[in-house]
């Protein structure tokens, strides 16, 4: 079943701006959509919304054909999984999985092996009878996951389900959470802050801007063309270079310059900012009579795993990060301190109000 939000505005006083205004976005049927953005960009009002958590000002929900706009949310038919968990802590995890089964009167030996089955799917067979004490962080999310699971939903809501939890618990409840969905096809969508975690799990991704919806599209369009400058500078997090046209090229003051798109209009002398991601950037080291107005520092390097991440300070004084695999960077012998060529493999530039 496809989920249309159609022009959404929804205000908490009457006075107060929007916390969410005209949204519009499909998320596809049998997918998982994202609705990725910062804190207070409006993603968990909009899932309240297709909840049936809050009513909107204006604008519509649509389950299939079905408009569910005024639908109470008991009768909407869906899932819920949060980031604290919310289990019952004086019920077993049988009977947390089983309690909404008993709510729909399901009878007793239907609702034992549906709660038999849930349980081997979210990988806790033999955990039936612990209490959500008795459980880690993660086995407790596997149980909010079976529980929304056992009525039967038309559609699965998650709002920062993995918040909550470890890293390395984080990357294995993702995996799992995509192996399920590739065989089960249940229509989700998701809230997180987490790209990683977006670009990782999601079908579609809608990015979310102080209450609007900044662009929507696959992961690779989102990460590859983003439509704005927030989602250029938010989606991988970009480095900012300002600088000139000059001759079809982004001057980046004396030491970049990086060339932009055919069929582009601005005029030479026209401010643009550069949008740049930190892995898209090579590095070689400056030879001893390379002037320091051509090259830029490394101020900074941080070995993580099989990369480094390097602070770069360019020579008009404006930083940039650079991430390179730890290899090259060996080879290369670059250290703290410093000089170093920087070539921009890719960009996206915008001028002014407009993308080129």
């Amino acid at each position: 079943m496809s989920l249309i939000v159609k022009s959404l505005t929804k205000r908490f006083t009457a006075r107060e701006t929007p916390a969410v205004a005209d949204v519009s976005f499909a998320a596809p049927a049998g997918g998982i959509t994202t609705l990725l953005g910062p804190s207070g960009s409006g993603k968990s009002t909009v899932l309240r919304v297709v909840a049936g958590l809050e009513q909107p000002d204006s604008g519509q929900v649509l389950f299939g054909d079905e408009d569910v706009t005024h639908l109470p949310a008991q009768h909407r038919g869906l899932g819920f999984v949060f980031q604290s968990y919310a289990l019952f802590k004086h019920m077993t995890v049988r009977k947390n999985i089983a309690f909404g089964l008993g709510v729909r009167k399901t009878p007793k030996e239907q609702s034992r092996r549906k709660v038999d089955e849930l349980l081997a799917l979210v990988q806790l067979d033999g955990l039936g009878e612990r209490y959500p004490a008795e459980l880690s962080g993660g086995q407790r999310q596997r149980v909010a996951f079976a529980r929304a699971l056992a009525i039967e939903p038309k559609m699965l809501l998650l709002d920062e389900p993995f918040g909550a939890l470890d890293a390395q618990v984080r990357v294995e409840l993702r995996d799992w959470l995509r192996r399920f969905h590739d065989e089960h096809h249940l229509t989700t969508l998701l809230v997180t802050h987490d790209q990683e975690e977006a670009m990782e799990v999601s079908d579609h991704i809608v990015v979310m801007h102080e209450g609007r919806v900044a662009q929507a599209g696959t992961v690779r369009e989102v990460y590859d063309r983003p439509a704005t400058p927030f989602v250029a500078g938010f989606v991988g997090g970009a480095n900012v270079l300002r600088g000139q046209m000059v001759d079809g090229r982004v001057n980046v003051g004396a030491s970049l310059a990086v060339s932009v798109p055919n069929g582009t209009s601005a005029p030479d002398g026209a401010a643009v900012n550069a949008y740049v991601r930190p892995h898209d950037v090579t590095l070689t080291k400056a030879d001893a009579d390379t002037p320091e107005i051509s090259a830029a520092r490394v101020e900074r390097m941080a070995w993580i795993g099989g990369y480094v991440k390097l602070s770069l300070k360019l020579s008009d004084g404006a930083p940039m990060t650079v991430e390179m695999p730890k290899s090259e960077i060996e080879a290369l012998g670059i250290n703290e301190g410093d000089l170093v060529m920087a070539n921009l493999r890719e960009a996206k530039v915008f001028v002014e109000d407009y993308s080129i």
